[in-house]
């Protein structure tokens, strides 16, 4: 009985140690998978030039002129769709 009262005593810190190096393991793993989540999801700041110039020249037309008088549909003196 004393030499299992021995051993209890030799392997309790070595489990505690081994249970809080688990423990950091996997708390660093779960953070790495959430930061890579967040990143999946954050949006790009820098767009291809092309991409800004196409939607510059969407949006240049729009002030320009009306897109639905474009579309052939009848509109008032401010661009606006007439239903009346």
């Amino acid at each position: 009985m004393d030499d299992i009262s021995q051993l209890i005593k030799e392997a309790k810190p070595l489990y505690f140690a081994r249970k809080r190096r688990n423990n950091r393991i996997k708390a660093t793993l779960a953070m790495l998978v959430c930061t890579a989540m967040i990143g999946l999801f954050v949006p790009k700041n820098q767009a291809p030039f092309e991409y800004q110039d196409y939607w510059y020249s969407i949006i240049s037309t729009t002030e320009q002129g009306s897109v639905i008088a474009d579309m052939g549909l009848p509109t008032d003196e401010f661009g606006l769709l007439d239903v009346a």
